[in-house]
């Protein structure tokens, strides 16, 4: 098995690939500037969605990056970044059963030096966008933290998953307005057999609750494929909302129809043009504790 090469500052993960660049380049035959490097940004307590990113990145590049790092400016005061599930040991384990060339795992201080940071980067449109307005300060937290881990391991390829959905237009904005030299990857969803997205957050519902999860994907696809039986975006946004709080458990934060490009709602155009985001937030009311998920499919 491959060694998984963990670095936990800036200045080794650098050197580790620019290492083995040189490696590959020699044993390859291949210029040092040809060399690929793809990189699969996480927040740790990986599942198989994660690893389907890496074995996407392993067909397309030559080095393999991963990063972990919680990031505590996407978090709001009110939100679960003490409580977010952690397993660094499972996840190495996993990392290293797809050969996974470094690990970059560093601490907030590393990131965000207490005394002297002050830069962060704003997607001023994405305030505007239902997630955004959910969240303030949110992504300007993504786009912070997604400009630092672009420059520091300057990859070929980005592989994000679809289910984050806004966040996959706010990092494809930065990416472009600032000319950053990664191709940006959005890959498909990866789901539990029953429908429900996987996420790291499932971990805080029962095995019970994550069923009747499920039942969000079933509701969003049935609407979609009946979607010309509504004449107009209230009535369709508003039969969703009545059929998920069905479930009492359920509360609907807010449902989107918006443009796959920016993000913003379409309100002028029912049905909305083809590969529209239609997306939710809501709260489920669980037993240990009340946990927002979000999820989407394309239209």
């Amino acid at each position: 098995m491959k060694e998984l090469i963990i670095c936990d500052n800036i200045k080794l993960i650098k050197e580790e690939i620019h290492k083995k660049k040189i490696e590959i380049s020699k044993r390859n035959n291949k210029e040092y500037y040809e060399i690929k490097v793809g990189f699969i940004p996480t927040m740790g307590y990986l599942h198989s969605g994660h690893i389907s990113l890496v074995e996407r990145a392993k067909l397309e590049n030559d080095i393999i990056v991963v990063s972990i790092f919680v990031n505590p400016t996407q978090f709001n005061a009110n939100e679960d970044l003490s409580s977010y599930p952690s397993d660094i040991e499972n996840d190495t384990k996993l990392l290293k059963s797809v050969e996974t060339d470094l690990l970059f795992l560093p601490t907030p201080d590393i990131m965000y030096p207490k005394e002297s940071y002050s830069t962060f980067v704003t997607v001023e449109s994405m305030e505007q966008v239902l997630e955004g307005k959910s969240r303030p300060g949110h992504f300007r937290g993504v786009a912070t933290i997604l400009t630092k881990l672009l420059l520091i391991t300057a990859p070929t390829n980005l592989y994000i998953g679809q289910k984050d959905a806004m966040q996959c237009i706010c990092v494809k904005r930065v990416v472009q307005d600032l000319n950053i030299d990664t191709n940006v990857i959005i890959c498909d969803t990866i789901r539990e057999d029953n429908g429900l997205a996987k996420s790291s957050r499932n971990s805080y519902l029962s095995n019970e609750e994550q069923i009747q999860a499920s039942s969000i994907y079933r509701i969003l696809e049935s609407f979609k494929n009946n979607i010309n039986s509504f004449t107009d975006r209230v009535s369709f946004i508003n039969e969703i909302t009545k059929q998920l709080e069905q479930n009492p458990l359920f509360k609907v934060e807010y449902i989107s129809i918006a443009s796959n490009i920016t993000g913003l709602e379409i309100i002028d155009q029912f049905p909305p043009p083809k590969y529209s985001n239609l997306s939710l937030a809501l709260l489920f009311f669980a037993e240990k504790r009340k946990t927002r998920l979000i999820d989407i499919i394309i239209l």
